[in-house]
């Protein structure tokens, strides 16, 4: 029986650059996993296997490595830092005890860490704080902790002090110890010695010491009231207290170094095994009824409970659907047979592995703690809990956030489309928040995303995994058209030539219908003058017109038909002639009531930090929105405004750039509102020209 305590599940987030990849790349080699050590810069690193992680030198999906260290099981999880990509991290998260935030020596606090931070915090994930790349210029750790401090609101417990800075740098001060650890210039991780604290940092060394023994002491009640009375705790007992108050979230030990030059990693990974909670110590998950509702009850941490696992992930790859689980509880045995509670569909388990990035070990069973991967499953989809089939529970789900940018594409070649097809299937399943939808309108496919980069990605994807070429176009606006005043009329439809002619005559009211009402019809004709089997002949010819309006042939919307009289001819009135001659009427009466363009009004929700609130404004009115509140948070602003689709294109980038790359924004369909006229005028013109070319 594997002993849980042994266990660390852990993951490592930030903002873009700050170098997560390449630190989990020295975990790697320093525990012994890989021999020679992959460059994020040349494309080569472990974790980043994807021809497009490669390339642009930026993590895309999260990938899981285990690994071993002081006799303790590591599983490590690298996570994307951009923001397109945060759903990668919020899903990760949610399934580890544990996390290293790595932040850059001079970059400091970055947007995307602050977003990731707000996530582990929301999924009470205790953490270690890392302070990489102490060897670029301008790199400052004093300045870092600061900003952890006043940015993340997170308290900052400093383990270790940096010697040397910049160029300089050249190993750390373990504060616990008083023990200075230098290495020289070879690079190497090994390469290091254990020296006295240098003579010009033992007056910061002392004061850092205290302030940490200081907080220590404040998790153990007994150690405070000793250090009071001029007794110091012995390390043993500091460590205990430190690893409390980092369970509690009380404060994050601090660490730093540089990844790329192999300086100060081995004090993290101690810290991982001395400080981050095992699985057991970390609170349960809680279970949920059909409602949603959680029951009281948890998923214990032990291999003597029955089995509870959350799918948490899924990838495509060479070896066929993988399944990423995390076990809350119980064992997993090769062959066994487990129910989906999603579903209520039950699937056995073929094949089960363990992960190194893009490698991977078979497995014959796995049991509570486990981050595992499952081949080959049917209908599991990310947030679906896995248990035993006798005893069915929810696991707490996962809840994605709504894209917010949708692209046109189409296949270059005509037998591309079952290809597409099938291609986007698998990476809707991948990717949550990825979603995929028929304009039934044009018969194009849209594709939705969290941000340009998400999708320019997904295009290559498509093109170099699955060989489909796309033709992309620039996002549609679905306008509409109306009337804006009441008029009344009258059509004869007359055809006459040889045989049986053709008569119908109506005279008819059209008027502006309420809001939403859509296309409604009435006869008021009294007398006979249009017989009453004419009358739906009538109602279906006007019907058929909504769907292009006189303007620039968008359907139209919210208009009243009555008809009042007429005329017929015994023997050339026909159903036929009445739908032909209310055709015309449409497009006769139309233009006479005051047709109008009406444009797609999005509630949009933006959230920006405070220093940037008028920017944001003072652009949301230069694109036409309407500011309809502002509410102020701990970390910032939101702002609630109504603004036309066709403005909104391209706003997330925008939004980045005057934001510091800090803002975020989400918006859904409000309404169909009346377009300002030379907004209109350009419209209709563009729809004439575009016509015009077919």
């Amino acid at each position: 029986m594997t002993d849980l305590s042994k266990y660390r599940n852990i993951g490592i987030f930030a903002h873009v650059d700050a170098g997560k990849t390449t630190t989990t790349e020295r975990i790697l080699k320093l525990t012994g996993q890989i021999h020679k050590t992959g460059e994020v810069h040349d494309g080569e690193s472990t974790t980043d296997f994807m021809e497009q992680e490669a390339e642009r030198g930026i993590t895309i999906q999260s990938a899981a490595v285990s690994c071993f260290w002081n006799g303790h099981r590591l599983n490590v999880i690298d996570t994307p830092g951009h923001v397109d990509f945060t759903v990668e991290v919020y899903r990760s998260l949610k399934v580890l005890d544990g996390g290293i935030g790595v932040f850059c020596g001079s970059g400091g606090v970055e947007p995307q860490s602050e977003t990731n931070w707000r996530y582990a915090n929301e999924s009470e994930v205790s953490r270690l704080i890392f302070v990489n790349k102490l060897d670029r210029m301008g790199a400052d750790f004093y300045n870092v902790v600061d900003q952890v401090k006043n940015v993340l609101g997170a308290n900052p417990l400093v383990m270790v002090l940096p010697i040397g800075r910049e160029d300089d740098f050249v190993g750390v001060v373990d504060l616990l110890s008083r023990k200075a650890y230098v290495w020289d210039d070879t690079g190497l991780p090994e390469n290091y010695e254990i020296l006295d604290v240098p003579a010009d940092m033992v007056d910061d060394v002392e004061q850092y010491r205290e302030e940490l023994i200081e907080t220590a002491v404040e998790q153990d009640d007994d150690l405070m009231e000793a250090y009071m009375e001029g007794e110091e705790p012995s390390i043993e007992d500091l460590k205990r207290c430190i690893r409390k108050g980092t369970r509690d979230l009380a404060f994050f030990p601090t660490y730093c170094g540089s990844a790329f030059k192999n300086k100060g990693v081995q004090i993290v990974l101690d810290a991982v095994v001395d400080y981050l909670p095992a699985p057991t110590e970390v609170d349960p998950q809680p279970l949920m009824n059909e409602e949603g509702e959680e029951t009281g009850e948890h998923a214990i941490v032990s291999a003597d409970e029955t089995f509870k696992a959350l799918a948490f992930k899924i990838m495509d790859d060479r070896f066929g659907a993988l399944t990423f689980v995390r076990i809350y509880s119980g064992k997993l045995n090769k062959g066994d047979t487990i129910l989906n509670s999603f579903t209520g569909k039950t699937e056995r388990v073929g094949r089960m592995v363990e992960m190194q990035a893009d490698d991977r070990n078979e497995l014959t069973s796995a049991q509570a703690g486990d981050i595992i991967a499952i081949v080959g499953m049917k209908n599991v989809q990310t947030g679906h809990t896995l248990c035993d089939p006798k005893h069915q529970v929810t696991l707490e789900p996962m809840v994605f956030p709504t894209p917010v940018i949708s692209i046109a594409v189409s296949p270059k070649d005509k037998g591309g489309s079952e290809k597409m097809g099938i291609a986007i299937g698998k990476m809707v399943a991948e990717d949550p928040s990825f979603q995929v939808e028929t304009d039934e309108e044009t018969g194009e496919t849209i594709l939705k995303g969290m941000g340009e980069l998400h999708l320019d990605i997904k295009v290559d994807i498509l093109k170099r995994t699955y060989g489909v070429d796309l033709t992309v176009g620039a996002p549609q606006v679905a306008y509409r058209e109306t009337i804006t005043k009441a008029i009344e009329d009258s059509y004869t439809h007359k055809k006459q030539s040889g045989g049986s002619g053709q008569f119908g005559k109506i005279d008819y009211r059209i008027k502006p219908g309420e809001p939403g009402s859509g296309f409604s019809f009435k006869s008021i004709v009294v007398g006979g003058n249009v017989p009453k089997e004419f009358w739906p002949a009538v109602e279906k010819g006007f019907g058929g017109m909504m769907e292009n309006g006189v303007l620039a042939g968008f359907p139209t919307l919210d208009v009243e038909v009555e008809l009042f009289d007429g005329g017929f001819h015994a023997v050339d009135s026909s159903a036929i002639a009445f739908e032909i001659a209310a055709k015309g009427a449409f497009r006769q009466s139309m233009p006479k009531a005051g047709a109008q363009l009406l444009e797609p009004i999005m509630n949009v929700d933006v959230f920006t930090p405070d220093d940037h609130v008028g920017d944001v404004i003072g652009d949301l009115n230069r694109r036409r929105g309407m500011i309809k509140d502002q509410q102020a948070g701990v970390t910032g602003v939101r702002i609630k405004a109504d603004v036309p689709l066709s403005e909104m294109f391209g706003y997330i980038g925008h939004l980045r750039t005057i934001t510091s790359g800090r803002g975020q924004f989400s918006m859904e369909f409000l309404q169909y509102s009346p377009c300002p006229a030379n907004v209109a005028e350009e419209v209709i013109a563009k729809v004439k020209e575009e016509n015009a070319k077919k």
